[in-house]
């Protein structure tokens, strides 16, 4: 009988464990490719340093961006004020750090509450249970969508504004408490409210695209056969793989929540003085009469900054939103 012998390979064949390259997870491979996208990746880069302007405008800027100096109106840019002066002797740049925090806390606030909180939640449900739930929630959002986006705003802005206005000032009336209208707390208020119509009916519809999907998947009904909670299989099983759309959704949709929160200042419907706002600082520059006509021929400079940054802003939002739809979408890989 032959001995039986083991062969041991030559120590060269030895697969080396260490040249092997680790197992990336899921978000670093998505991470990977979105950073192999250069333009996507400088725009993100973009936004994140002017929202930390944005953060950190108490701490960097020049001025207070209320003091006025009236006698150095409509200067140009100097080592003093940066960005030159406005008609009444503010710091530019102070007020535009200050306008893009107004943008940031809006815009943050607004996708919150409205996309994220309101039409996530409303579009899981509306997709799960389908019947009559989804029957009403998609009437009233199809009611709601048949407005003109922008009109729709300012009709809630203007409608809602005094009434929260008067509501501010009878509590500041009553308890003693101040600054509920000067610091804007009101201004953020009113536009996150007529903000909602234009960002939770997008989202929600997209997630109740993907939950009736979803709902019918293998995974999902052994859930349900095992006696799983609704509200586990909806925020457990079946929101992580809705997260990849509503990423996208999101990065292009902070870009038209920003453009509206311009609008409604410029129209007088936003954030009103003393807090600063990009679409404030624009609209007194172009709005109508003698003294804004002549700040407009004579010093357009001063528009340079706000709309600048309001243009940067949209552009590299809807960059991002193009490379994450790229890297996020299957089809696209």
């Amino acid at each position: 009988m032959k001995n039986s012998q083991t062969f041991d390979p030559p120590e060269e064949m030895e697969p080396k464990l260490k040249d092997v390259p680790a197992a990336r997870g899921h978000w670093r491979n998505i991470w990977a490719n979105f950073r192999r996208r250069r333009l996507a990746f400088i725009s993100l880069i973009l936004v994140a340093f002017i929202y930390l302007l944005g953060i950190f405008a108490p701490v960097i800027q020049t001025h207070d961006y209320q003091e006025t100096n009236l006698r150095r109106t409509q200067q140009g840019p100097s080592t003093e004020n940066w960005f030159g002066t406005d008609r009444a002797g503010r710091d530019l740049y102070t007020r535009v750090v200050w306008g893009i925090q107004t943008t940031v806390i809006i815009t943050v606030t607004s996708f919150a509450t409205g996309s994220l909180l309101l039409g996530v939640t409303i579009g899981l449900v509306a997709g799960y249970f389908r019947g009559w739930v989804d029957a009403v929630i998609m009437r009233v959002g199809e009611v709601v969508s048949a407005f003109p986006d922008i009109l729709l705003i300012i009709l809630l802005a203007a409608t809602l504004r005094p009434r929260i206005v008067e509501f501010a000032r009878s509590v500041e009336d009553s308890t003693g408490m101040s600054g509920l209208v000067s610091s804007g707390i009101v201004d953020y208020v009113v536009i996150g409210i007529a903000l909602l119509p234009l960002s939770w009916f997008g989202m929600m519809r997209l997630v109740r695209g993907q939950v009736l999907v979803l709902r019918e998947a293998e995974y999902v009904e052994a859930a349900r056969a095992m006696g799983t909670s609704t509200p586990r299989i909806l925020f457990r099983h079946i929101l992580p793989n809705v997260v990849s759309p509503i990423i996208v959704s999101v990065s292009f949709g902070i870009g038209a929540i920003a453009l509206s929160e311009v609008v409604l200042s410029f129209f007088g419907l936003g954030v009103q003085p003393p807090r600063p706002s990009l679409g404030v600082m624009i609209g007194e520059v172009t709005a109508r009469g003698g003294a804004s006509v002549s700040v407009l021929r004579d010093h357009p400079e001063q528009l340079l900054a706000p709309i600048i940054v309001v243009w940067l802003l949209i552009f590299c939002w809807n960059i991002v939103g193009d490379a994450l739809n790229d890297v996020l979408n299957p089809r696209a890989r």
